[in-house]
């Protein structure tokens, strides 16, 4: 029988010298961090911190957004922290995130993440992908497919279809604790149908479920200071034995490796059979015998970014919206108005009807920002030393950008909390509040690539909703619109009622295939 060797079965000798080993390494990498910080100039002004270990003990460990919004208005809306050694320079402000972006690609490649990269795989995908010829490839495909309104705009009678689905699993089950799952699947749906022709199951789509269980890995994965191998690489080199992360590392690894290939496989087996749906996949594969093992590769890839990526964050918007109409019941009863006056009950609408229903497409921009989706969106990194604004920022410093802040600016929002649409109406001098998708899609050449489909599908939804159901509030406490942890950011669980408006609403519902 093969033996397995734990901690207490080392021989002292061999334990002392991995510590050893692994002190000696860390030493080095505190040494070379803070000559290089004393070579690179002034860091943008941040908080003061500890001799070697900087800000480590001031970093926030929930709603990370809410403390870098305070120190933003007390440091400026340029200002860094070091965590042993590290730079991490924060952008508070649409200025400062503009003044990063002036300096084209040297802010548009991602930092070395081990933990989510390496060892949980998205290092594969276009998230963190590193800025590249890879890159290129991966936005290449995002664009030839949905990248333009044009593009998009082939999809729009799909999400219609499924939002009729999404529109029957509420009337079947309209309470609060299933609306999440009904919005998770409603998203997922349109991503698996138009990535891999996949159709999902009514009940327990497997495929919809490795999106959330991998989706749920990368939000923990990528937490700011949740793995200390994010500020040490050199924590790969640590033996399994000593490294737990690894063990967690590779069990997630898993469950990415089960997202990317288990609905790729999938769609080659129809494609082999003869019966696979156009799709993403269907099409570029189709003459795969003339594609390299990478071009291959990359599709493979491209496919599961989109797959992963484009359920949850949607979901996260159309959630939000719920919890909105809750907190605003006005709101709610304007763009209903807006809408019957429109349809007068004839039909569900679709995303045609956009032009004319303005009220409502304000709505979904105030989705857009009142509820951040991402609200430190994902770190970018500098590729070489660059100045901005006077200050050096070293190569390898981590660029986070709060987009909770920059959308929530009482100087371009006034009561940014509140959830009002008509910030995005023109008023009587023909002025409207400034359009939050300056920021909430991302910047640079990092900003979100899917954002096309995004505004299809949370249009026709949030119309197809506010057509149908009534949306209340339940007993008890009004509920608080807070953020959840994580990379993507849902609002956290609340309880409200959802009924039919009518008979007539009902039999719109029932009549749809």
């Amino acid at each position: 029988m093969l033996a397995v060797c734990r901690p207490s079965m080392l021989p002292p000798t061999t334990t002392s010298l991995v510590l050893a080993q692994l002190a000696g390494a860390l030493s080095l990498v505190f040494i070379a961090r803070i000559l290089r910080q004393k070579r690179s100039g002034r860091l943008p002004p941040g908080p003061p911190g500890l001799p070697i270990i900087g800000n480590v003990l001031d970093m926030p460990s929930t709603a990370e957004w809410l403390t870098f919004a305070q120190w933003g208005a007390k440091w400026g809306n340029l200002c860094s922290v070091t965590l042993l050694g590290q730079p991490i320079v924060i952008l508070s402000s649409a200025a400062a995130m503009e003044q990063v972006d002036s300096k084209g690609i040297v802010f548009n490649t991602r930092p070395r993440l081990p933990m989510a990269g390496e060892l949980v795989g998205y290092d594969h995908t276009l998230v963190l992908v590193p800025y590249g010829a890879q890159f290129r490839s991966f936005r290449k495909h995002f664009s030839r497919l949905i990248g333009t309104p044009a593009a998009a705009r082939q999809f729009a009678p799909l999400v219609e279809l499924e939002g009729r689905r999404f529109l029957k699993r509420l009337l079947l089950k309209p309470g609060s604790e299933f609306i999440d799952g009904h919005l998770r699947k409603l998203t997922g749906a349109i991503i698996l149908r138009i990535t891999y022709g996949i159709e999902v199951q009514e009940e327990n789509d497997p495929f919809v479920s490795l999106i959330e269980k991998a989706n749920d890995n990368f939000n923990a994965a990528t937490a700011p200071g949740a793995f200390l191998v994010d500020i040490f690489p050199s924590l790969m080199n640590v033996p399994e034995l000593f490294a737990p992360f690894k063990q967690t590392g590779r069990v997630w690894a898993r469950a990415t490796k089960n997202m990317a290939e288990a609905p790729y496989l999938f769609t080659r087996r129809q494609m082999a059979a003869g019966n696979a749906p156009v799709s993403f996949v269907s099409s570029l594969l189709e003459n795969d015998e003339k594609m390299t093992e990478n071009e291959i590769l990359d599709v493979k890839w491209t496919a599961a970014s989109m797959y992963g990526g484009g359920a949850d964050t949607t979901a996260s918007s159309l959630y939000a919206f719920i919890l909105a109409m809750v907190l605003y019941p006005e709101v709610q009863r304007t763009a209903q108005q807006e809408i019957d006056a429109l349809l007068n009950g004839s039909r569900i609408p679709v995303y045609a009807d956009s032009e004319q229903l303005p009220y409502v497409c304000a709505v979904v921009t105030e989705i857009l920002r009142w509820h951040s989706v991402a609200p430190l969106g994902v770190p970018h990194a500098a590729t070489e030393d660059t100045v901005v604004d006077g200050y050096l920022i070293p190569k390898g410093t981590i660029i986070i950008a709060n987009l909770w802040n920059i959308l929530h600016d009482t100087e371009t929002y006034p009561n940014p909390d509140v959830f009002d649409p008509t910030r995005f109406l023109p008023r009587t001098d023909g002025t409207v509040q400034r359009d939050p998708r300056h920021a909430c899609f991302g910047f640079g050449r990092r900003i979100c690539p899917g954002r096309e489909l995004a505004e299809i599908s949370l249009f026709t939804n949030v119309a197809s909703i506010l057509a149908t159901f009534e949306i209340g509030r339940a007993e008890g406490p009004l509920p608080v619109h807070e953020n959840t942890q994580g990379t993507i950011s849902h609002a956290k669980p609340f309880d409200c009622v959802v009924k039919p408006r009518s008979e007539r609403a009902v039999s719109l519902i029932s009549a749809e295939d």
